[in-house]
């Protein structure tokens, strides 16, 4: 019996007591109901759910299939449940309009119903990060009113699909012949990237390298013959989201040895030695440790 008193306490915690009792307002009602209700001053709290379904059984039968849906069967019909984001409703009750819906509300509006409970944690960037300051909302990416996803109440059946809705280019770059294995599943666009904002250009760590070796490991080093444009960002050599070269390469592997290593490339770097062709041979065939390594031969960096 234990598991169901701590699994509910702890949905009582997460969802249902901040949107009831916020400390800081010291009363039960959300910071922002303006909002939410510039056009209704002077409604009051219906309190009582029922009176909703009486026009939106539907809606609201869906709706208590969510986590936020499940999250307030825990609590009374008189705490608020649909008021905890859609504001007092009592002249929404006396005359129907959805002027005020949330759909019909400037971005920044929007959020500011969300952020009254979900605006710490991975979220605590997101004032400051790319999507809000573009415009985009809490709403743009998630649906809270039904399940269309599998976890995060997304907008669509999952997160790339959300996230292609206005990352078209990434879309086409997902399905080049070498890609990040999106299609298949084994990863997503957050495995990358946090979407809520962050010091780091919306990814998950604080560098470009450090969130590839989230994955790739193995090429963290340190190593003894280091590799510098490895240590500078793995962007110099690779694309993130797709490639029609093999290893997400930004050109032929060859070609792209050779814009540093070339008589025409960068000074002070080793040149390639005159082989018949070095257009002809894979720079990897003899320097197979790329990023980096501990072999005896030294910065040749060879296997």
């Amino acid at each position: 019996m234990r598991g169901p008193i701590i699994k509910s306490f702890l949905l009582l915690s997460l969802f249902a007591l901040p949107i009831l009792y916020p400390a800081h307002a010291q009363e039960w009602k959300p910071v922002e109901w303006g909002a939410l209700s510039p056009a209704y001053s002077g409604a009051t709290f219906v309190n009582d759910k029922e009176v909703c379904r009486a026009c939106h059984e539907e809606t609201i039968r869906k709706y208590e299939e969510t986590m936020h849906g499940k999250a307030l069967k825990f609590v009374s019909p008189s705490q608020g449940e649909c008021e905890s984001c859609h504001g007092p409703r009592s002249k929404h009750v006396e005359a129907p309009s959805d002027e005020l819906a949330l759909k019909n509300l400037k971005p920044a509006q929007q959020s500011s119903v969300c952020l009254q409970c979900h605006e710490g944690g991975a979220r605590f960037g997101w004032k400051a990060g790319a999507h809000r300051t573009n415009d985009v909302s809490c709403i743009s990416c998630h649906f809270v009113m039904e399940n269309k996803s599998e976890r995060a109440l997304l907008a669509k059946v999952s997160v790339p699909q959300t996230c292609f809705q206005c990352h078209g280019q990434v879309r086409a770059e997902i399905n080049k012949t070498s890609h990040h294995p999106v299609r298949e599943g084994l990863v997503d666009c957050a495995s990358c990237h946090n979407p809520h904002g962050s010091t780091s250009g919306l990814l998950v760590k604080n560098t470009l390298n450090e969130t590839c070796y989230t994955c790739h490991a193995e090429k963290r080093g340190p190593f003894l013959w280091e590799h510098a444009p490895v240590r500078e960002s793995c962007a110099n050599c690779h694309l993130p989201h797709g490639s029609n070269n093999r290893n997400l390469l930004t050109s032929k592997e060859t070609f792209l040895c050779l814009s540093c290593h070339s008589y025409g490339g960068h000074v002070n770097l080793p040149r390639y030695n005159r082989v018949s062709s070095p257009y002809g041979a894979g720079c990897v065939n003899c320097h197979f440790n790329v990023h980096g390594s501990n072999h005896p031969s030294g910065a040749k960096q060879t296997r």
